[in-house]
């Protein structure tokens, strides 16, 4: 098993983790657990909220990048790990005390 599946495996087996999706560059899903309809819903919108996220971190600082970013809702979480060639989106429920 190569590194990077056994990383994925690892992150997929933390508790309240529903999925993960691997986009590429464009915005196309090639890895992901998630069914395909859930699946193409948040690779089209989280792909463009890192693409403007990306901008807006270059617009304040044009020598920094954007490496992270998570979103939480009432009903989940998404974490979001942007890479020049892909992106990586895991969705969790939020850990309730």
């Amino acid at each position: 098993m190569s590194e990077v599946e056994e990383t994925l495996k690892r992150i997929a087996a933390h508790r309240g983790v529903i999925g993960y999706i691997v986009l590429n560059q464009d915005g196309i899903p090639i890895r992901t657990t998630l069914d395909n309809s859930t699946t193409m819903t948040y690779a089209s919108t989280v792909h463009s909220l890192a693409q403007k996220a990306r901008g807006v971190v270059r617009d304040i600082d044009p020598q920094n990048d954007l490496t992270f970013f998570r979103l939480r809702s009432k009903k989940y979480e998404i974490m979001v790990a942007p890479d020049h060639d892909y992106l990586l989106i895991v969705i969790q429920t939020p850990d309730v005390q």
